[in-house]
């Protein structure tokens, strides 16, 4: 690092003890000062340099290695991935025993962390969403020391997933949910030409996404909430068979005919177990909109739940579970909105990506019918 930073003095000021009447810039010293090394700030005697004419000369390599945002950004994920603030150093580089080091106090770490997690919660809330047209919103809760927090993910029309947003709440009510969406709109996300959300069995959510999307919206219920709700209220020597008569209606691809299995099977349901047939029935329409909309299987298999997001719930419980000692809300968002980015690090495209197009046209043969037939008849 020094042989750098004195590589470009070299060139700036030319050979030292060397005379040059052309020189534009000669040396001035040194002052103390600070560089980034090995997860940590290290003390640095660096050169200075003046113009002939008094004006301080910028070391852009001196810049480079003072960058604070890599010591952030190092902090960030040591502690996401579990290290702590008292162990900090444990994770550090080894580096020579004769440079002063500073800024690894357990203090300092933890402002580093909490200023790289508020940036990262800023991040998320304002992303600009009108670059992309997001054919596919996903929305689901985790909830974290008491607070639930409603997250946002959206896939694109070239099948590739994005965070879009999070918002907080003590239980995933309605107010929750339409701030959010609320929120998405403000950024950009654009609906009008129609947008499969996928959702649990929440009823709040769903009313929340009608009121702000209104009938742009096709709302998918998530198959796997609604058989795990079902699957509640039976005895074990029951559920086998009442899970086959799921299955085989949502793999029907006549729509009509998978919603006429499943009236039936409520109605076998009603008597002796009353409670499984009014959670099959709740919802029960909206579980079938990838059929309706006439989706290939594996898109129907993709997008039929809301998996998706559930993996980065997951991510985001993981990571969280090393607070030992929640404050505040504002924590919860900041945690949750870091672990939520950490996850997009490692999301893949889409399975069944390339059959998109089939969403974006029956979307839109749905909602504009007296266009699709003209384009049909030209």
């Amino acid at each position: 690092m020094r042989q750098l930073i004195e590589a470009e003095v070299t060139e700036i000021c030319g050979p030292k003890g060397k005379h040059d009447r052309n020189r534009k810039a000669v040396r001035h010293g040194t002052e103390h000062g600070r560089v980034v090394l090995g997860g940590r700030e290290a003390r640095l005697e660096r050169p200075r340099c003046r113009t002939l004419d008094g004006q301080e000369v910028q070391l852009q390599t001196y810049s480079m290695f003072q960058r604070q945002d890599m010591l952030t950004m190092a902090a960030m994920e040591r502690i996401l991935y579990g290290l702590s603030t008292r162990r900090y150093t444990h994770g550090l580089e080894p580096i020579d025993s004769g440079i002063e080091t500073v800024g690894i106090s357990k203090s300092a770490i933890s402002r580093r962390f909490i200023a790289g997690t508020r940036q990262a919660l800023a991040e998320l809330l304002v992303r600009p969403l009108d670059r992309e047209r997001f054919l596919v919103l996903m929305i689901d809760g985790v909830v974290v020391a008491e607070h639930t927090v409603v997250a946002a993910l959206g896939i694109d029309a070239g099948g590739k997933k994005h965070m879009l947003g999070l918002w907080e709440g003590a239980t995933e009510n309605k107010a929750v949910c339409q701030a959010l969406l609320a929120n998405l709109l403000e950024r950009g996300l654009r609906v009008e030409e129609g947008i499969l959300v996928v959702i649990d069995g929440s009823w709040a959510l769903a009313a929340a996404v009608k009121d702000a999307f209104g009938n742009r919206a096709f709302i998918q219920r998530c198959r796997v909430h609604k058989k795990r709700n079902v699957m509640e209220h039976l005895p074990k020597n029951e559920q086998a068979w009442v899970a086959r008569k799921l299955d085989d209606a949502w793999h029907n691809t006549n729509p009509d005919r998978a919603l006429e299995t499943l009236r039936a099977l409520a109605t076998r349901l009603e008597k002796p177990y009353p409670g499984a047939a009014a959670s099959l029935r709740e919802g029960m329409d909206d579980t079938l909109t990838v059929n309706r909309l006439g989706l290939p299987e594996k898109l129907c298999l993709s997008l039929g739940s809301t998996n998706i997001i559930e993996s980065a719930n997951d991510r985001a419980r993981t990571i969280c579970r090393n607070v030992k000692r929640w404050q505040n809300g504002e924590q919860v968002l900041r945690w949750t909105a870091a672990a939520y980015l950490e996850a997009e690090k490692g999301f893949r495209r889409l399975k069944g990506y390339r059959e998109l197009v089939i969403l974006d046209e029956a979307m839109r043969r749905e909602l504009f019918p007296t266009l699709s037939m003209a384009v049909q008849g030209a």
